[in-house]
């Protein structure tokens, strides 16, 4: 299935990769639709996608030092953003050394759409279904949930517990039971089918130079021995982040032994950070060009 990279979405993705700095210096609205333009996205779409973002409270209004109207982070979304990279960049957890964590809610009917949320809410930051109204996740998600919980003012709803898995069947087993695996596998192998070819195309870049080859890829297109340019590895690195981001939150990070064999996230992984690694910094070159710059 073809990866969906909304305009949203990439302006997220994009103040995370570079939005953020000490002083919290907001994007001038000619940055936004030139760097998102650098993407397909056209000014239009780029417009309706940072009102929809000011609605929801996660951008603010600000002049630049120039005087250029432009847009900040708000303290939730900047906070949101920090949290986010506890998860899209670690790697998988090798064991699960802080155990489980529970959470059991329990939602008056008059208050059930609020349930609704709650088991959305579990669900995107990586919890599994142990039994109606018990999720399950590893002990490590435990600050992560609680400042999410509180934050929505869910929390007078769930009580949070830590534990180990006890029961009677191998904990592997169980876990086939809480997460839908194969989704998640799924997920990962769409990210390797999208993303691993541009990588072994930029590390190919690279040895090709070494060569003497002088060709260069055209902007984006993943193929070619040469160089590369500062607006190439942006673009490859945040459609990458795009896509990567979500995978964290879907997938818990479970250690191997808990999974089935040839587990894609390892290599998902590995890929993604190859690509943070050789790409995100060429990229912000391309981010600091003037935008009156040809």
């Amino acid at each position: 299935m073809a990866e969906q990279h909304t305009p949203r979405s990439l302006i997220v993705t994009l103040y995370g990769a570079y939005g953020r700095t000490p002083d919290d210096t907001p994007l001038a609205v000619a940055e936004l639709i030139r760097l998102l333009g650098a993407l397909g996205v056209d000014a239009p779409s780029v417009r309706s996608s940072v009102s929809r973002l000011k609605r929801r409270g996660l951008l603010v209004p600000e002049r630049t030092a120039r005087g250029a109207a432009g847009y900040a982070l708000s303290a939730e979304a900047r906070q949101l953003l920090d949290d986010g990279d506890r998860r899209i960049y670690a790697r998988p957890a090798p064991e699960l050394s802080d155990g489980w964590i529970l959470a059991v809610f329990t939602v008056p009917e008059s208050e059930r759409h609020k349930r609704h949320l709650l088991r959305s809410r579990l669900a995107r930051l990586g919890f599994g279904t142990a039994a109606p109204g018990v999720w399950i996740a590893p002990g490590r998600l435990y600050e992560e949930t609680r400042h999410t919980l509180r934050r929505l003012g869910l929390d007078s709803y769930v009580d949070l517990f830590s534990g180990q898995h006890l029961g009677f069947e191998p904990t592997a087993d169980a876990v086939a039971r809480w997460w839908d695996l194969d989704a998640i596998a799924t997920q990962h192998e769409e990210f390797l089918d999208a993303h691993e070819p541009v990588l072994r195309a930029w590390e190919g870049r690279v040895s090709g130079s070494a060569s003497g080859a002088g060709e260069r890829a055209g902007p984006g297109t993943g193929t070619g021995t040469g160089s590369g340019t500062a607006e190439d590895a942006y673009r490859d690195y945040l459609l990458a982040l795009d896509s990567w981001r979500h995978l964290p939150y879907a997938d818990p990070g479970l250690p191997t032994g808990l999974l089935p064999r040839n587990w894609p996230g390892e290599v998902s992984a590995e890929v993604f950070t190859r690509l943070h690694t050789r790409l995100r910094d060429m990229g912000l070159t391309f981010v600091r060009r003037p935008v009156t710059e040809e």
